[in-house]
């Protein structure tokens, strides 16, 4: 069973967008998509010519709020239980258990990493103050830049500070032809629905060669945005036939990457990091974890398309896994408490899994503020670690060129461990 992904099946109002807040985030991807119309299902900002090789992070964001006292359990907590009495994950049944924390058991796919040192999980991580609102919460995550009226994404910061590096791939979401905040801004970003999305039209036909030689001749010279928006979209036919060769490869190493959209995009994250086209950061989307209703059951399914999603993702790179970090995020954790379907409303705190190069793993990283009632706020899991550190020490460790500072302005700088 999927998790649900229409807001009638999870029963949360707060997905009922308005008219005008779809099509304000839409403007946005659509002024950044100039050259979308010559080349197809893509969105794209700007053009610079990158190296390849170097590190990559990926982002995996988990939309709807996941409860990251399902995914790393806090066993320990006898209140964790007497809150939960229909929903809550035994300790016999939890992976990797310590005195206070295991993993829910649908994690088992990345057991391996774990063992090995390659994954680690880190709890009580969120904003510094509460926000409850799926889409304030994300966008906040994603601006990571409180009190600023700017909607300039932290990626597209980090983007920015790799200066000359930069290139047309080095910030991509795949999986989705919109841009997220995360990437939005003035560097160079693409949003990829997959990878054939980079191809001109009847680029297969007999016309293609004259196509483009036209396209070329045309847009060569000339001036202005128009013929700026031409050029690039020409190089990204360029770099995309380079791209969607090495995709239609398949996974190497025999990772068998499960059937389901998250599978697809970090399949397809894996090509192009292996293509040499200069990615440094990818964002990719898993969807359905907004459980109001019957966690139990739906939030098994969620962790095992992840798991083996990741698992498959990390085998497939091989050696290239060595430059290649993962670090999950969702806007908000849920209540401590189940409600009366079963389920967990929109809370506080949360868990975050982070995977790959330089990870110090096989272990749980934590200022846990335990459940007692005086500890928590609002009823929910208070954070005690605002989830700018886990940013900013994993762009420390593997992109010490970027001064974390400025990618992410005030947060300070306290060395949370969990990366060498």
């Amino acid at each position: 069973m999927s998790a649900p992904l229409d807001p009638a099946d999870c029963g949360c109002s707060d997905y009922a967008l308005s008219r005008r807040s779809v099509l304000r985030g839409a403007a946005v991807a659509g002024a950044a998509g100039v050259a979308t119309s010559l080349i197809g299902d893509v969105t794209t900002s700007s053009v610079f010519g990158a190296e390849p090789g170097g590190n990559v992070l990926v982002v995996l964001s988990q939309r709807g709020g996941a409860d990251g006292m399902s995914l790393v359990v806090p066993h320990g907590e006898p209140a964790y239980y007497a809150a939960r009495p229909t929903i809550a994950i035994a300790k016999s049944e939890l992976l990797h258990a310590d005195q206070v924390f295991g993993l829910h058991p649908a994690f088992a796919p990345l057991s391996p990493m774990w063992t090995s040192g390659r994954l680690a999980a880190l709890h009580a991580v969120g904003l510094p103050a509460p926000n409850r609102s799926h889409f304030a919460a994300m966008e906040e995550i994603e601006d990571a830049a409180p009190g600023s009226a700017l909607r300039l994404g932290w990626l597209n910061r980090v983007v920015g500070a790799l200066g000359d590096e930069a290139g047309i791939f080095e910030g991509v979401q795949l999986g989705s032809n919109v841009i997220p905040t995360s990437l939005v801004g003035p560097a160079p970003t693409l949003a990829l629905a997959n990878s054939t999305a980079l191809t001109t039209p009847y680029a297969d036909t007999e016309y293609g060669p004259a196509l483009r030689a036209g396209l070329s001749e045309m847009y060569a010279a000339g001036v202005g945005p128009a013929h700026e928006a031409g050029r690039r979209a020409l190089e990204l036919d360029a770099n995309g036939k380079v791209f969607s060769a090495e995709a239609a490869k398949g996974a190497a190493h025999g990772a068998a990457y499960p059937a389901s959209a998250l599978g697809q995009a970090l399949r397809e994250s894996a090509a192009l990091i292996r293509s040499g086209l200069g990615v440094r950061a990818i964002t990719v989307d898993s969807g359905g974890w907004d459980h109001h209703n019957n966690l139990r059951a739906l939030l098994t399914s969620r962790v095992s398309d992840l798991a083996s999603a990741v698992a498959a993702f990390f085998t497939d790179l091989g050696a290239d896994g060595d430059r290649v970090t993962l670090v999950t995020l969702s806007e908000f954790g849920r209540r401590l408490d189940e409600n009366g379907a079963a389920g967990l409303d929109h809370g506080y705190g949360n868990a975050v899994l982070v995977a790959g190069a330089g990870v110090r793993g096989g272990r749980y990283h934590s200022r846990w503020p335990t459940l007692a009632t005086g500890t928590q706020v609002e009823g929910d899991l208070a954070v005690t670690t605002d989830y700018r550190l886990v940013l900013a020490e994993i762009l420390r460790a593997r992109f010490p060129s970027i001064d974390a500072s400025e990618v992410f302005p005030g947060v300070g700088h306290l060395h949370l461990g969990f990366m060498r």
